[in-house]
């Protein structure tokens, strides 16, 4: 800048307030969908098994109840992704919470089949808009200890996974799967009774050339975390703006004139369209990035949710083939409950795991790593081994792959700019879906088949594979400011 006047930017103010109260309830709130979101993926492994044995379903039948919750949440990450870039991250998440305990409170009086299919597939619709609360809770950390908290916002999903199975636990045996669909809509609805008080991000806000209201959050910030902002000026990322050539001068982005909020507001709003955003992601500075991450995306879903519907394919059925109808007998024993609730408390070793490195050795050597261990977890399942042994080995897989996952949803937005973040997110969330799309066929169907000898090298190929691509990402994100524009974020890179 050419005058006296310091600035600072959005990234700078954050380091300076600090996290503190505000930023602990940006954590509840955004945490409350988390735990939803995961309640709502854990029971498909509860929900098919019983209606299958209620309504006589195939295989295939059985499977496609999961797999069109994925089918559902690929096209709602990437709508979703979409909506919260131009219209807010607040705007995205509030609708995405009220299609979810909608279509999952009514998806619990299902009369038959098809009505359950297609209410259960709004249900993934609206799951969709997961990414979209991970983005806006990391746009009000301060950059040293993103890393850390981001993983601590994991473990909401974690709480939700064990809350789930411990419902399930109690409400199947008696109640049955009907009631377990409508409890387990219940705390989507946590979203939309606090959303009048819930702020928006202000990383967002000053994007789009509302500096003033940017500036209304930050101080909120700073009165209830009792700090100080930096002396000086808000500006929109000053660095990076200068080589935008659609904005004629660096003075456009000072706090204060509401004119120049307009023209700016204008200028950021003709960048990201629903079609074009998608050509940035695959544009040259982000190409490589965005493959790998929609191939180590696709690698986590897969496995993750291969290994939740694993876990209750092999305690049903105790790792041997089985006719149908004695499997579907199994499904009433308590084992599979007990089964997937201890190693649904896998992931919190998994986190601890994770938050223990991420921020020390970096996050690609710590999802790499985790990949190949949970390779070797797995590797003994491909002959059937005793309960407790199969137990075990899914508990270390488990951890493993829970580590990933969180790690991935802190690496995937740290490589996008704030114009396309969530966006992004969304549309490697989407890629994701697309393994869990198959994954049940896989989990489900193989074990049935008597394959769980291909079944399990299949999981262990592809997280090798999703390994393997971590260790090619072009940078390492630990510590890094967040950029706000594509060119912004090649700036950052370079340096990096």
């Amino acid at each position: 800048m050419e005058n006296d006047c310091p600035v600072y930017t959005v990234d700078e103010a954050l380091v300076s307030l600090g996290f503190g109260k505000f930023q602990i309830f940006v954590l509840a709130y955004a945490g409350a969908g988390w735990i939803a979101e995961a309640m709502e993926m854990m029971l498909l492994s509860f929900v098919g098994p019983a209606v299958q044995a209620e309504w006589g379903l195939s295989s295939h039948e059985e499977s496609l109840i999961a797999s069109v919750v994925f089918a559902g949440m690929l096209v709602g990450a990437y709508s979703w992704g979409i909506v919260s870039d131009n219209y807010g991250r607040r705007t995205g998440f509030f609708i995405t919470a009220i299609i979810t305990a909608g279509a999952g409170l009514l998806s619990s009086s299902s009369p038959n089949y098809i009505s359950l299919i297609i209410l259960r597939c709004l249900v993934g619709i609206g799951l969709g808009g997961g990414p979209v609360l991970s983005s806006w809770f990391l746009e009000f950390i301060p950059a040293p200890k993103r890393g850390t908290w981001m993983v601590v916002f994991s473990a909401f999903w974690t709480l939700g996974t064990v809350f789930e199975a411990s419902l399930a636990w109690v409400i199947m045996p008696t109640l049955g799967w009907r009631w377990l669909l409508a409890l387990s809509s219940l705390p989507s609805l946590v979203l939309p009774l606090f959303y009048s008080i819930t702020p928006e991000s202000p990383r967002y806000l000053c994007l789009r050339g509302r500096t003033t209201e940017a500036l209304d959050v930050l101080e909120k910030i700073a009165r209830v975390n009792q700090t100080e902002l930096p002396p000086g000026m808000l500006v929109s990322d000053h660095k990076i703006e200068r080589d935008e050539e659609c904005i004629p001068l660096e003075d456009t982005h000072l706090l204060s004139p509401r004119r120049k909020e307009s023209i700016s507001s204008k200028n950021m709003s003709s960048k990201v369209g629903a079609l074009s955003s998608l050509f940035i992601l695959l544009s040259p500075k982000l190409v490589r990035s965005t493959l790998l991450l929609w191939m180590v995306f696709f690698g986590n879903a897969f496995s993750y949710y291969g290994l939740v519907l694993l876990t209750s394919e092999l305690s049903s059925g105790k790792g041997k083939c089985t006719p149908n109808a004695l499997r579907s007998e199994n499904y009433h024993n308590t084992n599979l409950y007990r089964d997937v609730f201890i190693t649904s408390f896998a992931e919190f070793p998994g986190l601890l795991l994770s938050a223990a490195t991420i921020d020390r050795v970096g996050r690609k050597f710590t999802m790499s790593a985790m990949f190949f261990l949970g390779c070797i977890f797995l590797l003994p399942l491909v002959i059937h081994q005793a309960e407790i042994l199969t137990t075990g080995l899914l508990f270390g897989a488990r951890i493993c792959i829970t580590g990933t996952f969180a790690v991935v949803y802190i690496y995937a937005p740290e490589i996008y700019p704030t114009s396309i973040r969530a966006t992004g997110l969304g549309v490697a969330s989407s890629v994701g879906r697309i393994g869990g799309m198959i994954c049940p066929i896989v989990a489900v169907g193989l074990v049935h088949s008597c394959h769980q000898t291909a079944s399990i090298f299949l999981f262990v190929i592809v997280m090798f594979l999703s390994g393997f691509c971590v260790m090619l990402f072009p940078f390492e994100t630990k510590g890094r400011e967040l950029s706000d524009t594509v060119s912004g974020s090649k700036q950052i890179n370079a340096v990096a």
